[in-house]
């Protein structure tokens, strides 16, 4: 019998079924597609905070993504493109607990970010008269350490639980480790973990999703009572892409983690949104704030022109 207590405890994640003749591609595109995230998250990063006229609540906001997107990206590749090139799935429980620790809190940390987006659009464009009464600096830092205090102390407490649980099992069902597959590794009664782990799902989802949901219900009402032109559109499109990323997340991560629960759901549909939860927000959002939002566009030529001389 195996115990949390112990450190040697090999765990073998679920294989990835490559024949030998795509592990060296897979290899590589596992190694640029990380590269890439990596390289655009924080090229978003270092134009918001080297441009004064980025300092702003939206982009305030928005400079939390990036180090959401790449918290997640590096809980997923590093791990995966080794053990490609290796063919060795095998990763130490510690090992395990960190990756599931990096893969929630980028998972809480990206849905309350865009839910904090989401209010400071409302606030804008519903009730700009008072935007700057109250989105100000007071507010922002109680909703940047709301975000990652939620985020983080939600999944502390989940892997505290599994602490008081024995290890019984090495074969992890997923390609990457989460707190629902450590859990099956358990033969003790989990049934606190899994409530748990239903309120950690409103506290993240249904939450945010209700808010987004009511904070677009109210800008849709206001961009059509008030058709003024290219402010509102401008505004319409900045709302459109947010939701498109938002959803995406949203979807993936609740059918993942609600078919850890219902035994119908195919497992390769559970593996494939989970590594499409890891990999479609880290690297489309960065590109499509880069690209779709001016002034964010505006920022990064012109940290290029300084910085890079072209």
């Amino acid at each position: 019998m195996y115990t949390n207590a112990s450190s040697t405890v090999l765990l073998k994640l679920e294989t990835l079924g490559l024949s030998n003749r795509y592990i060296y591609p897979a290899f590589l595109f596992g190694t640029l597609t990380y590269l890439v995230i990596m390289f655009c998250n924080l090229l978003v990063l270092t134009t918001i905070a080297c441009t004064a006229k980025l300092h702003k609540p939206m982009f305030i906001l928005l400079f939390n993504l990036p180090i959401s997107d790449m918290l997640g990206a590096t809980a997923l590749f590093p791990q995966l493109v080794y053990s490609i090139v290796t063919q060795n799935r095998l990763i130490s429980l510690p090992a395990c607990v960190i990756q599931a620790l990096l893969v929630h809190t980028y998972g809480g940390g990206n849905l309350l970010t865009l839910t904090a987006m989401a209010y400071d659009r409302y606030i804008a464009i519903c009730c700009p008269l008072k935007y700057n009464a109250i989105m100000n600096p007071h507010t922002l830092v109680k909703m940047i350490v709301s975000i990652w205090s939620i985020s983080i102390s939600l999944i502390v407490v989940q892997l505290s639980l599994l602490a008081r649980l024995k290890i019984c099992r090495t074969n992890v069902i997923d390609l990457y480790c989460n707190n629902p597959s450590i859990v099956k590794l358990t033969c003790d009664d989990t049934r606190v973990n899994n409530y748990y782990g239903l309120f950690t799902i409103f506290i993240c989802q249904a939450g945010p999703l209700s808010v987004i949901l009511y904070t677009y219900a109210q800008i849709l009402r206001t961009c059509v009572m008030n058709d003024q032109s290219n402010a509102r559109k401008k505004a319409i499109q900045t709302c459109g892409t947010h939701l498109v990323i938002y959803f995406v997340l949203e979807f993936s991560a609740f059918i993942a983690l609600i078919a850890h629960r219902i035994k119908i759901v195919s497992p390769y549909i559970r593996r494939a949104l989970g590594v499409t939860i890891l990999v479609i927000p880290p690297f489309f959002d960065p590109i499509i704030y880069g690209l779709k939002t001016k002034e964010l566009k505006t920022g990064i030529k012109m940290f290029f022109k300084i910085n890079v001389g072209l």
